[in-house]
């Protein structure tokens, strides 16, 4: 079975330490367990890491640290990723403050990913975006993409 291409945003790795919300901290640590375990092929952006980069001592090192257990593949920008980032926010998928949004959809729409999961019910995780940014990618001829919480990816065990 061919492994899932997910993409990460950062929101994911922030939720490996959120002891305040305790149900999707176990969640993201269980898709943590099955990354680690190659079940599924992970993609970052330098939007991601510029964001963990922006964090301030001790949650950048220790989201750093939790990325060195993970396989992943670090994505480039691309002139084609930048432009379809404009064309989610010129076609108001987002609004232009959430410049950083539009490019994570559009690093995992550009290098073929599944999923893009994430815990940012806002702004990505939700159905207004989800179906604008279908009807954009459908304009621009891209693939659909899903974009879904670590809640409903990881596998349940018994």
């Amino acid at each position: 079975m061919r492994k899932l291409k997910i993409y990460l945003d950062t929101s994911v790795m922030s939720h490996l330490f959120a002891e305040d919300t305790l149900d999707k901290m176990v969640d993201t640590i269980k898709l943590w367990g099955e990354l680690a375990e190659g079940k599924h092929d992970a993609f970052l952006s330098p939007v991601v890491m510029e964001e963990i980069k922006a964090c301030s001592e001790p949650k950048r090192s220790q989201m750093l640290e939790k990325l060195g257990q993970i396989p992943y593949v670090n994505l480039e920008r691309t002139d084609e990723v930048s432009r379809l980032a404009r064309e989610y926010l010129n076609d108001g998928v987002l609004k232009e403050k959430s410049l950083g949004d539009c490019l994570h959809i559009a690093f995992a729409v550009v290098n073929h990913c599944d999923i893009i999961v994430s815990w940012n019910f806002k702004h990505l995780v939700n159905f207004k975006t989800i179906d604008k940014v279908k009807i954009v990618n459908a304009m621009n001829r891209y693939k659909e993409i899903s974009i879904i919480s670590p809640t409903m990816l990881i596998e349940e065990v018994d």
